[in-house]
């Protein structure tokens, strides 16, 4: 399938005629197209086509097609079908009447060229260039952002089915890409193991069969690597997606091959963020929030908060469920910085914000993070009594501290945390601390001196004046807008089931959270120009009974 770009050409004079007596007050297609004319240009794409071949269909139309299939929450075939028989539709992709559209796995070829093509984003990013253009979207106006989980494509699997599942889909792969080489290798009785799917109700339920049944099917998988690894055997054969998968789950839940072949016990396998939990999606996590688990991915989305201005999704973060919030908020910045569309100020919630995040957002992009951060966690602030952090006075330059009864410490070393992240452990004189009154509410060690443990100068101001606001009543005045993103997530969940991730592996969860963003964006410039209100909070009935009552 070759590109030979198309101009936007006029809509159909029938089109037209038919659409508007069909909708004489328009809707957001139609209008779509008469304002904003064409979201996206056939040039965008050009790099995912041959030079030579077929004439594609024009991938103007089919990203806005996707767009909208997202934004209504429909399959491919349906998506197709609207393209065949809906007046708007065609009206907004300039087509006749009579055009027949196309098949519906014309869609799915094209998301598979946006993925290999790494072009996924560019179906937000050109919508938001858009509305730019049409003064819809301003930046440095204030943004929030949360996130959800996201159930992959599969079902889930304990250790045993994984192992089972795994050499089962290595044998089934083999047989398809290599039945000559793998015949002679199948044992007899792999036909009755490996042949039915693994699933609870079939396994052993005793804790010994089990094991035994595990390492069984160790064995097995250890002497199909081994007949792969042979120096006889074809060399791509270890190039095989399910052959490599095979190997790092054989790697993760069994000790290296030696005469007995032992199952790892759950202290002694990797950690959830390198664990595959299915061989069906190997970049699926298990992860756990509080008391939701699942295994899968998160979506971080990211919207405009202006009270005068429509409310559109300017970023979509797609993640391994492992992945920890704060560790997203700077490429969401970076990305924004990039779309030229940063926030002035950006409410997130305690997940994102960390002293290196409030410093290196305000320094890098102008961006102020508004959220609350955590509470200093020494027993001293815990328990509200005693000298925490913010007692001590700290003198930058000279690289001292002073405690509440002004003696100076002994010591100030630059070092790092488990994480990496610059730290400076201050320690005060034994003498001191030893003949203190003040020592019962300074430190608990017997005889030990006092230590503190800080974050470099800029990240430890920013740290305590956020821990000095967050207590104000116009921090909670400007935090409350942040619970609109709920709302956000929750039209996301109804409209395009984004806690369900369609497809398998996350460069296509992310396209598919890309979409989602997009088609949420056309369904609000709908509401906006509708001049729709935006929805208040729900609340009860009865309870706004009694918020009524004197």
């Amino acid at each position: 399938m070759s590109l030979h770009p198309q101009p936007l050409g006029p809509i159909p004079e029938e089109t037209a005629r038919v659409a508007r007596a069909a909708f004489p007050k328009g809707n957001v297609y139609m209008r779509m197209r008469d304002e904003l004319g064409r979201l996206y240009e056939d040039e965008a794409f050009a790099a995912l086509f041959p030079r030579r071949g077929q004439p594609a269909e024009a991938p103007w139309r089919l990203a806005l097609v996707s767009v909208m299939q997202f934004a209504e929450g429909l399959s491919d075939r349906q998506a197709a079908d609207a393209v065949r028989s809906r007046l708007d539709w065609k009206y907004a992709l300039g087509l006749a009447l009579t055009d027949p559209g196309f098949d519906a796995s014309v869609l799915s070829e094209f998301r598979s060229r946006l993925v290999a093509g790494r072009a996924e984003y560019q179906l937000l990013d050109a919508m938001l260039a858009r509305f730019r253009a049409c003064g819809l979207l301003k930046a440095r106006g204030r943004q929030r952002t949360d996130s959800t989980h996201v159930l992959a494509a599969i079902r889930a699997l304990d250790r045993l089915e994984t192992v089972g599942e795994t050499l089962r889909q290595a044998l089934n792969t083999l047989a398809v890409v290599a039945p000559a080489w793998l015949q002679p290798h199948l044992e007899p009785d792999w036909a009755d193991r490996y042949g039915p799917r693994f699933e609870l109700y079939r396994l052993p339920k005793t804790r010994t069969e089990r094991y035994a049944l595990a390492e069984q099917i160790g064995q097995d998988g250890f002497r199909l690597l081994a007949a792969i690894t042979a120096p006889e055997a074809p060399i791509w054969l270890r190039e095989v997606p399910a052959v490599e998968t095979l190997r790092q789950v054989w790697v993760q839940q069994y000790h290296a091959p030696t005469d007995e072949v032992r199952w790892r016990g759950s202290a002694d396998l990797p950690p959830a963020g390198r664990l595959i939990n299915s061989p069906y999606d190997v970049e699926a996590r298990y992860s756990t929030k509080r008391d939701v688990h699942w295994v899968g991915y998160k979506a971080h989305l990211t919207e405009t908060c202006e009270p005068d201005a429509p409310h559109f999704l300017t970023h979509v973060e797609s993640t391994p469920g492992t992945t920890v919030d704060v560790e997203v908020l700077p490429r969401i910045h970076a990305a924004l910085a990039a779309k030229q569309c940063p926030p002035r100020e950006h409410l997130v919630d305690t997940g994102y914000v960390a002293s290196e995040t409030l410093v290196s957002s305000e320094q890098t992009y102008g961006i102020r993070v508004v959220g609350p951060v955590l509470p200093d966690s020494t027993w001293q602030a815990r328990a509200g009594q005693g000298f925490e952090i913010a007692c001590f006075s700290l003198d930058w330059e000279a690289r001292r501290a002073t405690c509440p009864r002004g003696r100076p410490s002994t010591k100030w070393s630059v070092t790092h945390d488990r994480h990496g992240s610059e730290i400076i452990n201050i320690r005060f004189a034994r003498d001191d601390c030893q003949g203190c009154p003040s020592r019962a509410h300074c430190t608990t060690s017997p005889q030990g001196p006092r230590e503190i443990t800080v974050r470099p100068q800029a990240q430890h101001l920013a740290l305590q004046a956020a821990r000095q606001r967050q207590s104000t009543a116009e921090f909670q005045a400007e935090y409350r807008a942040r619970a609109g993103v709920e709302g956000t997530l929750s039209q996301g969940l109804r409209v395009a089931e984004l806690r369900r991730a369609r497809y398998i592996g996350l460069a296509k969860v992310r396209l598919q959270h890309v979409l989602t963003a997009a088609g949420l964006n056309l369904r609000r410039l709908g509401a906006w120009w509708q001049e729709r209100p935006f929805a208040p909070t729900r609340q009860p009935r009865f309870a706004a009974l009694l918020a009524s009552s004197p």
